[in-house]
């Protein structure tokens, strides 16, 4: 059996641009019709006070933050898992329409969501194309995700940022087989 490698990965270090090459991605890949999610810092008075979620489609919730009450926590940030698992499921990571998953990112925080590991579980396995980011290190989850046969790491620097954007969109698109499902949906509305 070929194993396509078609879950992608983004490693690097804190700050280098992980995120915004995502986003880069889902504009750049639009025609696969992307769903999923970014993470962004919450700022106030020029502190970082924790961070927040934006799905594809303008959605917001809430991750983490200094303030809140939460048993969960990571460093200083304390996560609100029933608001991050409200959040992810108000996206369709699963219709028939859509061929890229967008995820920012695989991370101790999220990975402390039992919903979140069951969603990333099944969209790795899925035949959907998968681009997410992952922290550079960790381990259970983290590195088992890392390890799968099906998963093609790139790693993220200042040098090599502007050519990933390139690099990444020319590999999905010379290997991208139109999904079946989504193939069969698109010649009924014509």
């Amino acid at each position: 059996m070929n194993l396509r490698k078609k879950n992608l990965l983004i490693t690097g270090l804190p700050g280098v641009g992980k995120t915004t090459l995502i986003k880069k991605l889902s504009d750049a890949l639009e025609s696969l019709h992307p769903v999923g999610f970014y993470t962004e810092e919450i700022r106030e008075g020029g502190e970082r006070k924790g961070f927040e979620l934006i799905s594809l489609e303008g959605k917001r919730g809430l991750l983490s933050h200094k303030e809140i009450g939460s048993p969960f926590q990571v460093g200083q940030y304390k996560v609100d898992i029933k608001a991050f698992e409200d959040f992810l499921g108000s996206i369709s990571f699963f219709d028939t329409f859509t061929c890229l998953i967008i995820i920012d990112e695989i991370g101790k925080m999220e990975c402390l969501s039992l919903r979140f590991q069951e969603i990333l579980k099944e969209i790795l396995d899925s035949e959907k194309w998968v681009i997410a980011t992952i922290a550079l290190k960790g381990s259970g989850l983290i590195a088992e995700v890392k390890e799968r046969k099906d998963v093609r790491l790139f790693e993220i620097t200042k040098k090599n940022r502007d050519s990933l954007l390139e690099e990444i969109s020319d590999f999905i698109s010379q290997t991208h087989q139109p999904d079946q499902g989504a193939q069969s949906s698109l010649e009924k509305l014509e």
